[in-house]
């Protein structure tokens, strides 16, 4: 391709063309997509350089931009996803949503119909434009090839700068045929008006550590941000020379190592008991690439009142959105955390993270023995956790779905490296871990990958086995079933008088079903027969698929009821 910083050289091409070679220059390894009418001409010209990038053909576009999720989270790329019109277009709204909220990079290209025909209803026309942009963080129709070069390097600088998210590129048939003088690619440095993280000041920074300094029970509290600003050194050291108690939300698990000594749990709704209640009581509340959730805070006039609270974060937006800020330290963690930690003074909290220890072994006595070791009555989601964290020692990338198992998953998994646990957080999208895993896998290739799900959301997005059956990514699946839609169900009984509305949901077999596209599997109902059913998966060759027969009707605690404040958080049912 020419060189584009001599203006003079350049060669005729198609807009298709153009768009491969951005994908390359991009060093774009792998696409997830989908072919039809309208994106045609771009599946044409991909097929000369097939050798040069990995094409997964899902078995549906919401597949698609899941696995390109999972993909990037345990990366830290760009996920790519390429889609036709109409249908296939609006089969990724649910993917863009969830991205966006929870800050995955991705940029999905679609196809579009002819410019001529657009605004006509022609066949497979949507106006994707209208309906993702509440849902993307840019988006953009091509109508005309020239536009193709400067638009994708826009839609790369924009999907994985500043808080990353999702971008959308609607390209018309016309634009991807259409000969041009193509000048070849250059990436995009900068975007007027576009912001992707500010220079810290000093001030801001100053006062923080002013309050840390006179903190005497000083608890930080972190999510993703640490992970999406590769800032899990810096964070270490802070909260080491601090000596403060930490809690993760549950998309900034792995940021730290789980069996780390000053890690004091997860935070949330189904979060541990310490973390959640302790909020209440701290005095200086350090959040850090947060954005104080609703699943994190409980009722918000009940919400940390009594801590000062300093909020570090990328995005301006999430200042004093949903909790008031008293030092606001607005900038990117990789450089604010360290400009604090020079600021701050070594010390150790001892006393008051043994308070954390202290609601540890109240959990403990409760919930947690009970749940990771039963000595009678059915399987649990727990033991089925706790015997695969001594397996896999905290190695493997934990895919989950969305529900009990999730929550349980999250509380129990054992994580020793960054980016190892991917779920979807905060849209809650029930068919996410079997395309997420697919993804994570193609995206760590050389790591363990291990998709966790109930059976309610195994079949949401299962046809994605056939996915597994082409391209044999070696995914673990495990499905947890309950028999039940297992979350939905726990609140029919706790604040429905048990009055179980459609959640008793029948399954087929998973192991026929998993066989019929050539995936080996079993079921297993026998405490007797878990380790070595977990052993057996683990050791397997390729991918493989474990059905697990837990508890109908057992419950996820502790749990903060919905419209209760964080420290209402409760440990068992009769408690609520």
């Amino acid at each position: 391709m020419p060189n584009q910083d001599n203006v003079s050289t350049y060669i005729k091409a198609s807009g298709s063309l153009a768009v491969i070679d951005a994908l390359l220059s991009e060093q774009v390894d792998t696409i997830f997509g989908y072919p039809g009418g309208a994106i045609m001409p771009i599946y044409d010209a991909l097929y000369d350089h097939i050798n040069s990038v990995n094409h997964i053909l899902v078995r549906h576009e919401q597949g698609a931009i899941h696995a390109a999720q999972g993909y990037a989270r345990v990366s830290g790329k760009t996920g790519v996803v390429f889609a036709t019109s109409g249908p296939g277009a609006t089969n990724l709204v649910t993917g863009l949503a969830d991205a966006l909220i929870d800050s995955t990079p991705v940029v999905c290209i679609t196809g579009q119909v002819f410019a001529h025909l657009l605004g006509t209803d022609a066949f497979q026309e949507t106006d994707i434009i209208n309906i993702t942009t509440p849902i993307t963080k840019w988006n953009y129709q091509i109508t005309d090839a020239i536009e193709i070069p400067e638009i994708l390097a826009k839609a790369f600088y924009i999907a994985k700068s500043g808080r990353p998210g999702p971008v959308l590129i609607d390209i018309t048939k016309n634009a991807q045929l259409q000969m041009f003088d193509y000048k070849g690619y250059r990436p995009c440095i900068h975007v007027r008006s576009y912001r992707t993280k500010p220079t810290p000041r000093i001030e801001f920074i100053e006062r923080a550590a002013s309050l840390i300094n006179s903190a005497k029970k000083p608890f930080v509290i972190f999510g993703q941000g640490v992970l999406l600003g590769k800032a899990e050194k810096e964070f270490k050291e802070f909260i080491e020379k601090g000596g403060f108690p930490a809690a993760w939300t549950i998309m900034g698990m792995s940021a730290i190592p789980t069996d780390h000594p000053l890690g004091v749990g997860m935070l949330g709704m189904h979060g541990n008991y310490g973390p959640n209640f302790l909020t209440n009581e701290c005095d200086v509340l350090i959040a850090v690439g947060m954005r104080f959730d609703d699943r994190v805070t409980g009722r918000l006039d009940k919400y940390a009142k009594q801590a000062k609270i300093i909020h570090l974060d990328i995005d301006p937006a999430e200042i004093d959105k949903n909790v008031q800020t008293t030092v606001a330290v607005w900038g990117d963690c990789k450089d604010t955390l360290p400009m604090l930690t020079s600021l701050i003074a070594k010390n150790d909290h001892s006393a008051w993270y043994n308070e954390f220890e202290l609601k540890k072994e109240a959990e403990f006595d409760a919930v947690i023995r009970k749940e990771l070791n039963p000595e009678a009555g059915g399987l649990t989601m727990g033991e089925v956790i706790h015997l695969l964290n001594e397996i896999t020692q905290g190695e493997a990338v934990i895919v989950t779905d969305v529900g009990q198992h999730q929550m349980v998953a999250s509380r129990y998994s054992k994580q020793n490296h960054p980016r190892s646990n991917i779920t979807s957080g905060g849209l809650g999208t029930m068919g996410f871990a079997l395309p997420a895993a697919i993804g994570a896998k193609f995206g760590a290739p050389d790591r363990q990958v291990i998709a966790i799900m109930g059976d309610g959301g195994a079949q949401m997005n299962i046809q994605e086995l056939g996915t597994i059956m082409q391209f044999k990514p070696n995914v673990k699946i495990i499905i947890l079933n309950n028999c039940f839609l297992g979350m939905v169900r726990q609140w029919q009984e706790l604040f429905h008088e048990k009055r179980y509305s459609f959640t008793d949901i029948q399954s087929p077999d998973f192991v026929k079903v998993a066989e019929a596209y050539h995936i080996a599997g079993k079921k297993i109902d026998r405490r007797e027969d878990l380790k070595n059913g977990l052993k057996t998966m683990l050791d397997h060759p390729t991918s493989y698929l474990l059905e697990v027969m837990v508890l109908h009707e057992d419950n996820v605690f502790p749990m903060v009821p919905q419209g209760r404040g964080v420290a209402e958080i409760v440990l068992r049912k009769e408690d609520i």
